[in-house]
């Protein structure tokens, strides 16, 4: 199957807000505009009053909906819409069962598209979210993020912030078939007068197995370097060490998969915008035919009580990442007004955790484990 990037769909009103929290540990007051691109009055602002980015990106799609030309904001809130149906559209043709989709709004602020499937036929759990915010970076988070971003004036109180993703999750039921994860998003900040300042992207996408299949491994890394090598060769090895280090249970001396890529930050001393988009675009077109075709292998394999119980006892390990070392996590469950119930999506409907668990020399299961803790190149 091959890595087709979309085109984008314009969007035209109605239209939603929603929420996505970058990663970091940074508490950040959310708010919504209550105008959506009217004043106090109930009227249209004139050109010489000044709006917020989400006034503005309102407007905007009331007006003339998402083109090419529109601000990057909207064009990336276009693609991530379209490319999660285009993901649940998939993955319910694997399954058979419809996905629940949960259209949410949160009390300061955004909302979102969370699409589950528990208890299906294919999938124990899945999860496809979408999530937007505007809201306000106070002044200590402005700090933290000076680090690496050095545009952002250290001199204000607050700045505005626009933040949109697109966040996923699979956990078959079969053990024989790998969890999967996936992430892309874009962060932009703006000065008072509501012009650009900074912005970056963030994302990537791994595999968790709990029997490895080499060949799985392999195909799954060859598909994602594919889409890095459009556009810088030094992509894939640079973000696949990045994914290693990051999806990491340290108090386990273990990686949590075979990985993938993962990166952040990637703003104008990368490359420029337009090419940055076109990598996430790629990198987010790949997720399909990397997974579709192993999960097709996978999912109607045979397999015993033994083997069920070394899934559940991975998924253990799978939670033990997600809730002491994913700064995603983190973030979203310390944000004002977190809306739980999608954070903690990522988290398999069941797993187990037995004392002094170890696997029998020779075994499957003790290959995993070396592989864990000693990364492989898989291409």
């Amino acid at each position: 199957m091959a890595s087709v990037r979309p085109s984008l769909q314009l969007l035209k009103p109605p239209f939603f807000r929603s929420n996505y929290g970058p990663r970091g540990l940074l508490r950040v007051d959310f708010f919504t505009p209550k105008s959506a691109g009217r004043t106090a009055t109930g009227e249209r602002p004139s050109k010489a009053d000044t709006l917020t980015i989400a006034e503005k990106d309102a407007l905007t799609k009331q007006e003339s909906g998402i083109t090419e030309q529109s601000p990057m904001r909207l064009r990336m809130e276009a693609f991530i819409k379209q490319y999660q149906k285009e993901i649940v559209a998939a993955l319910e043709k694997v399954d058979g069962k419809p996905f629940l989709v949960d259209s949410w709004d949160r009390p300061e602020g955004g909302g979102g598209i969370s699409c589950v499937l528990q208890d299906g036929n294919v999938f124990e759990k899945a999860g496809v979210n979408i999530s937007v915010v505007y809201g306000r970076l106070p002044r200590a988070a402005i700090a933290k993020m000076r680090v690496n971003h050095k545009a952002l004036d250290p001199d204000v109180d607050s700045l505005e912030f626009f933040a949109a993703g697109l966040s996923m999750v699979l956990h078959p039921s079969n053990p024989m078939a790998p969890t999967v994860h996936l992430n892309y998003r874009y962060f932009e900040t703006a000065d008072e007068a509501g012009n650009s300042n900074a912005w970056w992207y963030g994302g990537g996408c791994d595999l968790t197995p709990c029997y490895l299949f080499d060949e799985d491994a392999i195909h799954f890394h060859n598909t994602i370097k594919a889409a890095c090598d459009k556009h810088d060769k030094a992509y894939y090895p640079r973000f696949k060490k990045w994914c290693d280090e990051y999806f990491s249970n340290t108090h386990r001396g273990e990686t949590r998969g075979v990985g993938g890529i993962f990166f952040d930050d990637l703003d104008e001393t990368e490359k420029d915008q337009e090419q940055l988009f076109a990598f996430v675009q790629d990198c987010l077109g790949a997720f399909l035919p990397s997974y579709i075709p192993i999960i097709n292998r996978r999912k109607d394999m045979p397999f015993t009580e033994h083997e069920k119980q070394w899934q559940q006892l991975r998924r253990g390990r799978y939670v033990e990442f997600n809730l002491v070392h994913d700064r995603g996590t983190a973030f979203g469950l310390n944000a004002p007004g977190a809306r739980v119930e999608s954070i903690l999506m990522s988290l398999p409907l069941t797993a187990r955790w037995q004392y002094m668990h170890s696997p029998v020399q020779g075994t499957r299961e003790e290959r995993l484990l070396d592989v864990l803790k000693r990364p492989k190149e898989w291409v």
